[in-house]
């Protein structure tokens, strides 16, 4: 049997992967500006990390519409447990990091110390939990990988399976 499919797809590889780098990449910047905020409390790292922030968001929800659509498009990827810890963690996560985006928005850089360092910690906390989900996906469960070669002849693992 082939393995889980990912539905949302361009060219056969999937979206999701190619689009959680640059939120995990914008979160984990988000804490190093925010822990140089505290060390010097100079406002740029204070803004910096604001636009992070909300560029870290805006990724995150166009990942999670990809992993929706692969999630509600194979029904073996539905029935993984995994799925359902990641999506789940990564939704409270993009939750805590809307609530300190606002709060930042709203407050400045009275915010970011002590909240906005705390909930930047927890944020990057959990992503290293939905990752580790989303790791056990691909290499335990194969999820969006091929084992057999593709049309063109390549061979195996590594490949993207699309959907047909």
């Amino acid at each position: 049997m082939p393995n889980p499919r990912s539905t949302a797809h361009i060219a056969g590889h999937p979206i999701h992967p190619m689009l959680i780098p640059f939120p995990i990449a914008f979160f984990v910047a988000t804490l190093l500006c925010d822990l140089v905020f505290w060390r010097s409390h100079n406002n740029s790292w204070a803004t910096a990390s604001q636009w992070l922030l909300g560029a870290g968001i805006v990724m995150a929800l166009l990942a999670a519409v990809a992993g929706i659509i692969d999630v509600l498009g194979d029904a073996r990827i539905r029935s993984l447990n995994e799925v359902w810890w990641h999506a789940g963690g990564n939704i409270l996560m993009v939750l805590i990091q809307i609530f300190s985006f606002y709060r930042r928005y709203t407050e400045g850089t009275g915010a970011v110390l002590p909240t906005g360092l705390i909930l930047s910690l927890i944020a990057v906390g959990i992503m290293l939990f939905t990752g580790w989900m989303g790791w056990q996906m691909v290499y335990r469960d194969h999820v969006a990988v091929a084992d057999e070669p593709d049309p063109q002849g390549h061979v195996g693992r590594g490949h993207a399976v699309h959907g047909d």
